[in-house]
């Protein structure tokens, strides 16, 4: 039968209900957030609850849950169970509500259905979108191909634009969606210049804060309207689960919640419970990952065989002074522009032992990819013939990758 777990006007998935959450450093959160003691009941971790069908006590009872339609208590699988309930609530109290006004936060079974269901929850046709011309390429895909054919446009703007974004607002502009840094070449964009900007025109700010998470930039108090995560990466940490997370303000979370609901969205509990499970350890290993990762990125930079270090930690990266002023710290992902050619970089790349070769990041391995920012761009420009390899900088020992890449890059140095 069915129970209720929260009362009927809690906040769904929300972070009211707690405030003594508010209180804590984002280091505490991460470890107690979501973990409701009618949650977990007795253990440390919100159990594992598996289950289509929800039963109820009676007749009545069904009907009056329809008309309830609330999210943290049971109704049918779709709307997710305590495991569900626990990690969204702990996502929410990542975002600091006390001072960004968070309110709840929905799960999708990955990254890019997060980023493009927030998209349709808030754009219709005849809209004019603003993208960011470093934004992840299913991102430029997605406006390309669905919203395209719904009669919504896209534009696309530099990234270093800055509070110059009003220059190209129209009275059709309706959204404006951000990658800061960019996860191929990491210009940093002046988040609280273009939030600040959109807000005089109604102009609702979405960003994809993936890299940085929360911990590192607490995207809603920086002005963000709605913050997503590709929970796939640092979250789950694992390189197992595939997540995305969409956290707003109570303005906005009725049409993102109606639009997922209307299409199903919906992710595992054992995918939750995994999600949930990394969560836990997130601080400790963004810490190691950006300590690991500087000090690769020094070791690359000293080489004459190095063109540049793309890190927003690097004096040299676009948009480094915005980077010290609004994030806490940096992640494990940066880039590297080599001497030489692609075909240079690929032996390189081909010749490492301790990095994977594959797509994401953020989990415990490190891996390296050649990438060709030239393919993403619309207004902005990048040399084609820069041979571009990108890092994740796992958990190994740094020197041990430090002396796995040295090898690689001494043995084609002098390739061309």
């Amino acid at each position: 039968m069915v129970k209720k777990i929260v009362k009927d006007d809690a906040p769904a998935l929300g972070s009211k209900d707690s405030p003594e959450d508010s209180k804590n450093s984002p280091d505490t959160k991460m470890v107690t957030a979501g973990r409701k003691p009618e949650w977990t009941g007795p253990v440390v971790n919100t159990p594992v609850w598996r289950a289509s069908t929800h039963l109820y006590d009676s007749c009545d009872d069904l009907a009056q849950g329809v008309k309830r339609a609330s999210d943290a208590e049971f109704f049918y699988g779709r709307r997710g169970s305590p495991t569900q309930w626990s990690l969204a609530k702990a996502i929410t109290e990542m975002e600091s509500p006390e001072t960004s006004g968070a309110y709840g936060t929905l799960l999708f079974p990955s990254g890019v259905a997060a980023i493009n269901i927030a998209l349709l929850s808030i754009l219709k046709p005849g809209d004019v979108l603003l993208m960011s011309d470093n934004c992840y390429d299913p991102s430029r895909g997605f406006a390309n191909g669905l919203l395209k054919k719904m009669g919504i446009e896209t534009r696309f703007f530099n990234p270093l634009i800055g509070a110059a974004i009003e220059d190209l607002f129209c009275d059709n502009t309706k959204a404006i969606l951000m990658e800061s840094p960019g996860s191929l070449t990491f210009e940093i964009s002046d988040i609280p210049a273009i939030c600040g900007a959109a807000k005089k025109h109604n102009i609702i700010t979405l960003l994809d804060n993936t890299w940085a998470t929360s911990y590192f930039f607490p995207a809603l108090e920086k002005g963000v309207d709605i913050s997503i995560i590709a929970a796939t990466k640092y979250i789950v940490g694992h390189s197992d689960v595939m997540m995305g997370a969409v956290t707003s303000p109570e303005k906005y979370w009725l049409r993102l919640r109606k639009t997922a609901r209307q299409l199903g969205q919906v992710v595992s509990p054992d995918d939750a419970y995994l999600a949930a499970r990394g969560l836990r350890t997130m601080a400790t290993r963004l810490k190691t990952h950006e300590q690991s990762a500087l000090k690769v990125a020094h070791f690359l930079d000293a080489r004459d065989d190095v063109k540049s270090i793309l890190h927003p930690a690097f004096p040299s990266c676009p948009g480094h002074d915005i980077w010290q002023r609004d994030f806490r710290g940096s992640s494990g992902l940066f880039s590297v522009v080599i001497s030489g050619s692609k075909k240079r970089a690929a032996a390189i790349i081909d010749d490492l032992t301790l990095f994977g070769i594959g797509f994401s990041w953020g989990g415990f391995e490190s891996l390296a990819l050649l990438v060709h920012p030239e393919q993403y761009r619309s207004v902005t420009q990048w040399d084609a013939n820069d041979a571009v390899i990108r890092l994740h900088i796992g958990l190994e020992d740094s020197d041990d990758l430090i002396t796995d890449l040295k090898r690689a890059f001494d043995k084609y140095k002098d390739m061309a």
